[in-house]
């Protein structure tokens, strides 16, 4: 049988999960930095816990896990209607029980209902671990990948907001991927285009529409506008709400926000989204770093099609590179009260781990010591040597430097072959010579510079970067 892995997924070899693990402590070094505590949470989850929670096309492309047992002649009949109300829409827990998690949120918040008495309110935590959606695979797009979250919950200070438009930026500029957009938008405001269009009740089909602009324009959301039952009238507003962000593309925050909250005049739902759009970034604006190249940027086009969000929503991308979002997230008001715990309201942002990988790759932004942990192999030439390069091993690794030794024995020209496939960027050699001299010749596999060095200046050389 010819090996193989399943579609959209992907392994990784040692050099990728360096470079993966690099993206993953920078993160997680933000995160720290700003107060928020790891968490972790099962790979599965009931399958009632994650249903409901991400609308018609989310919960579609949540992967389902079979029941034990189905093969079982007592069951066969039962698992045939089951799976016949589930081939029409239903879910039937005679077939399925559990799922793998569509996201880390609503785990999150079925955590901080079960722990509720454990908890120190707000809490602030930071999870990074993998997730699934049962997707058509495409470039940065897969079937599993990382998410790393950081959500508040029990605040509903507009700090909050701001801090977290300030972990994505602080991120990102550390990580230094150029180009980078942080969007911002509010449920409020789109619940309030809603209203003002005379579509109240059909604010799901408009943002599931809008969400779609960038992928299939304009004319494409007009389209399936039609197609959700909203007349000629409703979609004349709903365009008149999009051209705003075109319209006023040249101007500040304020240009933008003044111009929707005139549009949107009739809704106070509106006007309350907009006051918080501006205090959000007053607040950021007092919080931000001098040196963060990213901009933030007000844009009524941002929808994001998740239902649980309910005050500000936010989305990253970068035009460096031709990407989906790579960040979001947004205010939810009551996520927990999905499982009995009311008025507890959070937000919360995510990166896109493999996105940002990919982009990283594409720009050659890698520190280029990531290629391989180890700082220096020993080639194995000289039998005699052995016990005293055991010694060198010793201490390097006591010094915090890591170390290797070619253990076979091989000729010279295989072993710095290796040497240099592995990307090692030196090599000690210990021959007769050296041996006798009490010395190691130190090679640059960079450079091609070789020169001799006693144990303890082979130390101070390798620990200066």
């Amino acid at each position: 049988m010819k090996p193989s892995i399943p579609q959209g997924t992907r392994d990784f070899s040692p050099a990728d999960v360096r470079r993966r693990q690099y993206i993953l402590q920078t993160i997680r070094n933000v995160f720290e930095l700003y107060g928020y505590q790891p968490l972790e949470t099962p790979s599965m989850e009931n399958l009632s816990t994650l249903m409901g929670k991400y609308g018609d096309e989310g919960d579609r492309l949540i992967f389902k896990i079979l029941n034990n047992g189905l093969n079982d002649p007592k069951n066969t009949e039962k698992a045939r209607t089951a799976f016949e109300r589930v081939l029409d829409g239903k879910n039937d827990p005679n077939l399925t029980e559990r799922a793998l998690r569509y996201d880390l949120t609503i785990p999150f918040a079925r955590y901080v209902v079960m722990h509720q008495n454990e908890l120190a309110f707000p809490f602030r935590r930071y999870q990074m671990q993998p997730v699934w959606r049962a997707d058509r695979p495409q470039k940065g797009r897969y079937r599993e990948f990382w998410q790393c979250d950081a959500d508040v919950v029990g605040s509903n200070s507009l700090v909050n907001e701001a801090e977290l438009l300030g972990i994505y930026r602080e991120a990102f500029h550390r990580l230094q991927v150029p180009g980078i957009q942080v969007k911002i938008n509010s449920r409020k405001v789109l619940a309030g285009l809603a209203e003002c269009c005379g579509a109240a009740g059909s604010l799901t089909d408009i943002t599931v529409a809008i969400d779609k602009l960038d992928k299939i324009g304009l004319d494409g959301v007009q389209k399936e506008l039609v197609q959700r039952g909203l007349d000629e009238e409703k979609i004349g507003y709903i365009t008149r709400f999009l051209s705003i962000q075109s319209e006023h593309e040249a101007r500040a925050h304020e240009g933008r926000l003044d111009a929707m909250a005139q549009l949107l005049a009739g809704s106070e739902t509106a006007q309350l989204g907009i006051a918080e759009l501006r205090q959000t970034l007053a607040y950021h604006d007092q919080l931000s770093n001098a040196s963060w190249t990213s901009d933030i940027m007000v844009d009524f086009t941002l929808a994001r099609g998740l239902n649980y969000y309910t005050g500000l929503i936010v989305e990253v991308a970068t035009s460096a590179v031709k990407m989906g979002s790579i960040g979001g997230g947004g205010r939810y008001d009551d996520l927990t009260g999905l499982f009995g715990l009311k008025g507890l309201s959070g937000v919360g942002i995510s990166f896109g781990v493999d996105r940002i990988y990919d982009v990283l790759e594409e720009l050659g932004l890698f520190p280029a010591q990531l290629a391989s942990g180890t700082r220096i192999i020993f080639v194995n030439i000289e039998p005699r040597a052995t016990p005293i390069l055991f010694g060198y091993l010793n201490e390097l690794r006591a010094a915090g430097i890591a170390a290797e030794l070619y253990a076979d024995s091989a000729k010279f020209d295989k072993q710095m072959k290796y040497a240099d496939k592995r990307n090692i960027p030196f090599v000690g050699i210990v021959g007769a010579s050296e041996l006798e001299e009490g010395m190691i010749n130190l090679k640059d596999m960079a450079s091609g510079e070789q020169r001799k060095l006693a144990i303890g200046d082979l130390i101070a050389t390798l620990a200066t970067p």
